[in-house]
């Protein structure tokens, strides 16, 4: 069951249609324009309603993306440098959201810092193709990963605040 906040968040970013990878070099074009509409389309909203948390970029073939997110806890900031690749096999398969600055602190993370989606995110993700992207897989998987896992390794002392220009970690 999806909670009340979720269904609006899920339902104010646009889905794409556009079923292409970055194999397919006409048609990723087009994906990744309705990737960037989707992406700017939920940060308007998350500025909008005070809750943004996260700016990410790409490299020019739309392959590579990197960024920071980053989480209030306690009114402390707690900064991230955020990366994933999209795989060839995009959009069937989800892209792996890293947060590289936490690799080995928590058991819900696989090798490179890469947050554990398996349970929850992924078959999610498999229902929607090719209507889910970047957009939701930040605001459906890496979105709820911070809100579980970081308070928990903030209370263990695995993650401490640090002041603007430090990395948390």
């Amino acid at each position: 069951m999806v909670d009340e906040g979720t269904r609006k968040t899920l339902s104010s970013i646009p889905l794409l249609q556009t079923k292409a990878g970055p194999r397919e070099k006409d048609l990723w074009v087009q994906r990744l324009k309705e990737e960037y509409q989707a992406l700017i389309k939920y940060v308007q909203n998350n500025k909008s309603s005070d809750s943004d948390w996260f700016r990410l970029e790409s490299n020019k073939e739309g392959t590579k993306w990197f960024g920071t997110c980053w989480y209030v806890h306690n009114l402390l900031k707690y900064e991230f440098d955020v990366e994933f690749d999209i795989p060839v096999t995009y959009p069937a398969t989800a892209p792996e959201i890293a947060l590289p600055g936490l690799d080995g602190k928590t058991a819900k993370m696989y090798r490179g810092g890469k947050i554990c989606l398996t349970d929850h995110f992924k078959p999610l993700w498999a229902r929607n193709v090719p209507k889910f992207g970047i957009a939701h897989a930040m605001a459906l998987g890496l979105a709820p990963w911070l809100a579980v896992e970081i308070p928990d390794l903030i209370e263990k002392g695995v993650v401490t605040y640090k002041e603007k220009g430090e990395t948390s970690g």
